[in-house]
């Protein structure tokens, strides 16, 4: 994970890859207003999530489009600069102009980037003027930007989607905003500091910004910009304005019918399961935000069939079953979306050149696509497609670029590099055989997703993880799928008896449509390198399908580094910089705080013990100028093993996961010389 983005975002991309520092930059627009007396947070009762629109909300496959990088459909107007290799010269008209194609994938809905506009500061450098082109930092939340458009252009946007049977999702940034923000249309302002504004204090004009577009547009809600900048309570008040608002509006659809505007609302929180729980869901008795981004997910992913943005991969089947079993932790009422990209991440593409795995020359190439993009198909829940990952896009060249302090300039920082001109079929690009047959794959699934509602609304039911496959069962409304992909290179043949797979009959595969019998009790499920298949139960069992058991234990290590109870001796040994576990934990967030900081043990050891709540995180271990910094040789942590340590840098973060709650010691050993040896981190034996 890319330390950068977990807590800045564009305003951050100045960070060289080889400044572990997490250094604002001299983009960020400093200043502040004054704040009023202090407002004390009201109490607010419990507002549950909306249960009558989970359907659609589960079948969202929505189709996601960085604006100023996009289509240039109206060359009078446009930004002209900006962060990324793109014209720049995206605007409104160009997604106008797309809506065909992105219908024709089968997707159900589009979210933008921020279209709002943003006035420069006199005297602003380039690298405001850059982070004006993405909307991210908005000086009007009630206009557009018309270097994007005009309300008309927005107006007709929505409206052509709407009659293509596309939602239309805004981005919400409602925790921060530029130094010369101006008043709502009801003379509101947020209030505080500008990055990020005071709550309670600045929630009425979020709310109006809110309810505004609702009904202005009729959009169907909202994307949320770090999300975790908002305080719960305020996202609960936030959601119902726009439920409230969304009732209040109708438009015709695509089908004749009169309806409501969807009202969806989905965060942005780049982190480990709990503190998205802990700055978004909040809880079943004072539910928060009611979706968010699969964030731990979507690196599983890349992980098994590429690898992610630090280069780790080779994961396996049981890799993704473990993080789909972490979606537990959740709340009842969340709702995770998974994508395989975004704005913020590399590539898929570029993940597996960057890996040294597969080139757009290569087949391997294009069948681990079609892989990543078959997981997707078969989850339960609302998915996301970055514009160009349809037909496999990538940055040529990207993976061997010898990094600088100028990859900002050049538009080659990671947090930005997916930030390519769109290549729109017939409209800016015309595609390449291996394009087209991607393009063509993709849209098989969404029409699978649409016609199989097991697919999006399925009870999920893990069946095989293994080193060579990922086997699941979907059920719903007595309708079931078997999900099998192939995470290996090479061809499989996967045993699944009839019993497990809860089938009495022949097995009927979605895409091909030639049917699986079973032999002696047992499918023999052929996959081909990195393939999947959709096996419809033709005749499900009541017993129900048997699921894999995840096993625990083996957390509590051996020796003086699983020790708990070590006590502190004086002296600093090797190592005089005081160091931290930083990393994702809810309580923490990527900073650097007392209860996380190491002491010295003796045996040129260090240790501290924390108390941990299950779930997968990323960290290191540093000093608060992150230098020195260190991690596991590998990038992967075992609980209750000896790993080597090694030194660490940017975006060198240390996978961990814990599945049960508790007390845990994080060790360090060093030789004398204070060269890292040895990390540890158990569970406290009880």
């Amino acid at each position: 994970m890319i330390r950068s983005n977990h807590n800045n975002k564009d305003h951050n991309v100045k960070l060289s890859l080889s400044n572990t520092a997490l250094a604002i930059s001299a983009i960020l627009l400093a200043g502040c207003q004054s704040s009023p007396e202090s407002v004390q947070a009201p109490t607010v009762a419990a507002y549950q999530c909306q249960a009558d629109n989970n359907t659609a909300v589960n079948d969202l496959r929505i189709y996601q489009v960085m604006v100023e990088s996009f289509v240039d459909g109206d060359n009078s107007i446009g930004h002209g600069t900006g962060y990324g290799t793109s014209h720049h010269n995206g605007d409104i008209q160009g997604i106008i102009d797309s809506l065909d194609y992105i219908e024709s994938l089968g997707m159900n809905g589009i979210w933008l980037t921020p279209i709002f506009n943003s006035e420069p500061i006199a005297g602003q450098d380039h690298w405001a003027d850059r982070l004006d082109a993405t909307g991210y930092f908005a000086t009007d939340f009630f206009n557009i930007d018309p270097r994007f458009g005009t309300l008309e252009d927005a107006k007709k946007l929505v409206e052509e989607a709407h009659a293509r049977g596309l939602y239309v999702f805004f981005d919400g940034v409602f925790g921060h905003h530029k130094k010369n923000v101006v008043p709502s249309p009801t003379g509101k302002l947020p209030h505080g500091e500008d990055n990020p504004v005071s709550y309670p204090e600045s929630l009425a004009f979020y709310q109006e910004v809110a309810e505004y577009w609702i009904k202005e547009l009729k959009i169907d809600g909202w994307r949320l910009d770090q999300a975790y900048q908002v305080p719960k309570e305020a996202w609960t008040q936030i959601r119902e304005t726009v439920d409230t608002a969304s009732s209040q509006v109708e438009y015709v659809n695509n089908k004749g019918e009169t309806v409501n505007p969807l009202g969806y609302m989905v965060a942005e929180i780049w982190a480990g399961e709990n503190r998205i729980i802990e700055t978004g869901y909040g809880s079943n008795e004072a539910p928060a935000l009611c979706s968010a981004f699969d964030f731990p997910m979507r690196y599983r992913l890349t992980e098994t069939f590429a690898v992610n943005e630090a280069g780790v991969g080779g994961k396996d089947g049981e890799w993704l079953a473990e993080g789909m079993s972490l979606h537990s932790l959740y709340p009842d009422h969340a709702k995770p979306n998974l994508m395989i990209g975004n704005h913020d991440l590399v590539r898929f593409g570029d993940l597996m050149q960057r890996g040294d795995i597969a080139s757009p020359q290569d087949k391997e190439y294009w069948q681990r696509y079609k892989a990543a993009f078959s997981f997707q198909a078969a989850y339960t829940g609302p998915i996301t497609t970055y514009y160009g990952d349809e037909i496999g896009d990538q940055l040529e060249g990207f993976a061997s670029k010898v990094w600088t302090d100028d990859c900002a300039v050049d538009g080659l920082c990671d947090d930005h590099v997916a930030r390519t001109s769109a290549k729109i079929e017939n409209i800016t690009a015309q595609l390449n055989a291996n394009e087209q047959d991607l393009k063509q794959y993709v849209t098989d699934l969404m029409e699978l997703r649409k016609n199989h509602p097991a697919l999006s609304q399925g009870k999920r039911t893990n069946l095989i993880a293994s080193d060579v496959a990922y086997v699941d069962h979907k059920a719903f409304e007595g309708k079931a799928i078997v999900y099998a992909v192939n995470v290996t290179n090479q061809a499989q043949t996967i045993a699944l008896s009839q019993e497990k797979s809860a089938s009495l009959d022949d097995l009927n595969d979605l895409q091909s449509n030639q049917a699986l019998a079973a032999n002696n009790g047992e499918y023999a499920i052929a996959l081909e390198p990195f393939e999947a298949r959709f096996l419809e139960v033709t005749k499900p069992s009541d017993k129900g399908p048997i699921g894999v058991v995840i096993a625990t234990g083996g957390e509590v290590g051996s020796g003086f580094m699983a020790q708990c109870d070590n006590p502190t001796v004086e002296g600093t040994g090797p190592i005089t910089s005081q160091l931290y576990v930083v990393g994702n934990f809810a309580d923490s967030g990527w900073k650097h705080v007392a209860k996380r900081g190491l002491k010295y043990k003796g045996d040129n050891t260090y240790q501290v013990v924390t108390t941990e709540k299950p779930g997968s995180y990323r960290m290191q271990y540093a000093s608060k100028s992150w230098s020195p910094q260190f991690t596991a040789d590998g990038l992967n942590l075992k609980l209750g093993q000896m790993n080597p340590l090694t030194k660490g840098g940017y975006g060198q973060d240390t996978a961990i996961t814990i599945r049960n709650g508790g007390k845990y010691v994080w060790s360090l050993q060093f030789d004398d010389s204070g060269k890292p040896l040895q990390i540890m981190a158990s569970k406290c034996a009880e």
